[in-house]
């Protein structure tokens, strides 16, 4: 299944010089067999029929379960800030995370 041209070491290897990781010859051997299985995988369902079947993106449907957004109430003030760990002058202490 490799490239007949220059074989997936040569793709691994360019992969893992953009990534700045280095791999030993057992990692790169274990990820070309890897790679092989998965493309091979890949001709496997290349040869499934699948005339008549609709593209989706999941296996179920997936329906939206939020609700409409509504102008509600907002909260008072007291209700706000009761679970605040520090307030001052109605507004939440944060800690600093800009200098």
């Amino acid at each position: 299944m490799k490239d007949k041209n220059f074989g997936h070491s040569v793709h691994i290897e360019n992969i893992a010089t953009l990534a700045r990781i280095h791999l030993t010859e057992q990692e790169r051997q274990d990820i070309e067999k890897s790679l092989d299985e998965i493309l091979e995988y890949f001709d496997k369902l290349r040869t499934v029929n699948v005339e008549g079947i609709e593209p989706s993106a999941h296996a179920f449907p997936l329906y939206d379960i939020l609700r409409d957004d509504e102008v509600g109430t907002p909260f008072d003030t007291k209700t706000a800030l009761q679970n605040a760990p520090r307030q001052r002058n109605n507004q939440v202490i944060v800690p600093k995370v800009v200098e």
